[in-house]
């Protein structure tokens, strides 16, 4: 089994940062792309950004220049630093992965979300 785990959300006023983390865990063999989301109740959840292996990233234009992601592959861990936070940002931030894992004596894939980390922004 894969576990992803968040943490970092929390308040935080307009203008300001945060710094989300999100750790894999588990039987894994590899650690693919890893994204984040996020989700507003009532709305669709959306792409923030999403990095891959090698450390390609892209991102959606609302956050561009403004958010970064970044990975430690040997900790599997995705981080996204989020500068100059608007209203508009806040919402549910939800991880991402695609990953290798270990079933027996084979290898085989699945994708993979973690729990969900809240990130209110407000005065």
């Amino acid at each position: 089994q894969v576990q992803l785990v968040e943490s970092g959300g929390g308040l935080v006023q307009p203008g300001g940062s945060l710094r989300l983390s999100c750790a894999a865990s588990g039987n894994i063999f590899s650690v693919n792309n890893m994204a984040w989301y996020r989700q507003d109740p009532g709305k669709q959840r959306e792409l923030v950004a999403r990095i891959t292996k090698q450390g390609d990233t892209n991102y959606a234009a609302s956050v561009q220049g403004r958010f970064t992601i970044s990975r430690d592959n040997a900790k599997n861990t995705v981080y996204l630093q989020m500068n100059r936070l608007t209203p508009e940002d806040a919402a549910g931030y939800y991880c991402h992965a695609h990953v290798a894992y270990y079933a027996g004596d084979a290898v085989r894939s699945d994708d993979y979300w973690g729990q969900g980390t809240q990130v209110t922004v407000s005065s």
